[in-house]
């Protein structure tokens, strides 16, 4: 095939490489000549269209190369015109001839393809580290049993599961493009530091302070229940990852699925009334970490995969999750079931109830604080539990917040 280029002075190295790459322009050549019938199909399967476009097609193309200019430009790649006349042209089986061909071009500036990876793997441990801290400070909030007993296992779970994609989405690229293994494969550590040292440390936790023990139990019962709880969640994460490739069409509606994780919080606080299990620096953070990276890939106009923005995904994505965070912090300060009518919500037992002062002589200190409760004053400052034992408010609403027990008989407690 012959060439003919314009503008010869003006070429850049983008220019010449496409030029010379005579392959290159052939193999688009072949694949805007043979589409048509089906007997160009079929005779395209049974033969290779470069050598079989120069065995029976002695085409002689004159093209011009130009460039674009574009306002959008980005600075990773241009865009070029190539616009080809065929000099001498061949007839097909039916008898017609090849139009004349045009072609748009791409080059990709790799330096610059290469920094926003960079800097991407940069923002993902960034945001990693965030969510060590938040993670720590959420751990630190519910150190004892009755504090993770309130927090939903599915909660940590299902976040657990979405690092751990994450940690095998940046080794899979980090093994496939080689010069950026390094930027890749730490991004991969601190997300596998998330999801295996941190949340399923958590999440072990969750699961000791929620199952219910028994004096003859013994440590092959223990063991056999942890093997159920570890296997449904790696089977969990194994179907997830076929489901994933089977309906990979279908990826943006299954990670809005993904990010409603903040739901089994929701409900389990709504059935279990509990008080603040989570805290509000943790659900703020988590909220905006998890949207970081989603949100770059599919609203970053100038992302490195050069996937096209998807704006009204990006916004549905951002309300959804902020919806969800809204109804834990108004959880958090209002009370679990501040939006569920008080006509269909059971009857809570009432810690400032009425009692008779007469009878209650012995019952006049807090065996919290270890002072005097003076029963004379309001009846707010002073709580009565169901087993009649007297208490400061402040110091049962502080004692509940760790263990949901009388701290006299060591009987459970309603909530409050």
């Amino acid at each position: 095939m012959h060439y003919c280029s314009g503008k010869e002075g003006e070429s850049s190295q983008e220019e010449d490489y496409i030029l010379s790459n005579p392959y290159h322009l052939l193999g688009v050549f072949s694949s805007q000549v043979f589409q048509g019938s089906p007997q160009e199909k079929n005779w395209r399967r049974k033969n290779s269209p470069i050598y079989e476009v120069e065995k029976h097609c002695n085409i002689e193309v004159a093209a011009q190369f130009s460039r674009f200019s574009s306002l959008q430009n980005d600075g990773d790649h241009d865009r070029y015109h190539i616009e080809g006349l065929m000099e001498s042209p061949a007839l097909d089986d039916d008898g017609n001839c090849f139009p004349p061909l045009f072609l748009n071009a791409t080059s990709v500036n790799i330096e610059v393809y290469y920094n926003k990876a960079v800097n991407y793997t940069l923002m993902v441990t960034f945001v990693s580290f965030l969510q060590v801290l938040l993670l720590i400070r959420q751990m630190e909030h519910s150190n004892t049993q009755s504090g993770a007993a309130k927090v939903s296992i599915l909660l940590v779970g299902q976040q657990a599961i979405m690092d751990a994609y994450l940690c095998l989405l940046h080794l899979t690229a980090g093994i496939l493009v080689e010069s950026l293994f390094n930027a890749f494969a730490t991004a991969a550590f601190f997300k596998f530091v998330v999801f295996s040292i941190f949340e399923m440390r958590y999440l072990l936790a969750i699961w000791k302070a929620s199952r219910t023990t028994n004096n003859g139990e013994g440590w092959e019962t223990m063991r056999r229940e942890l093997s159920v709880l570890y296997s449904r969640f790696y089977g969990i994460l194994l179907g997830g990852i076929l489901v994933m490739y089977e309906f990979h069409y279908f990826l943006r509606p299954m990670l809005l699925l993904m990010y409603s994780f903040w739901i089994p919080q929701i409900i389990t606080n709504v059935i279990r009334d509990s008080r603040k299990p989570l805290h509000p620096h943790y659900i703020l953070g988590m909220a905006i970490t998890r949207l970081a990276i989603p949100l770059y890939i599919f609203g970053c106009p100038h992302n490195f995969m050069r996937i096209e923005p998807d704006k009204s995904w990006c916004i549905c994505l951002a309300v959804f999750t902020g919806f969800q965070a809204s109804i834990l912090l108004l959880q958090h300060y209002l009370g679990s079931r501040w939006f569920i009518p008080h006509q269909i919500l059971p009857e809570k037992y009432s810690y400032f109830r009425r009692f008779n002062h007469q009878d209650m002589n012995h019952a006049t200190d807090c065996v919290i604080c270890m002072t005097s409760i003076d029963l004379t004053r309001s009846s707010n400052d002073c709580m009565v539990t169901p087993c009649d034992h007297f208490f400061h408010s402040g110091c049962l609403q502080r004692w509940m917040d760790i263990k949901m027990e009388c701290p006299t008989c060591r009987r459970p407690l309603p909530p409050a």
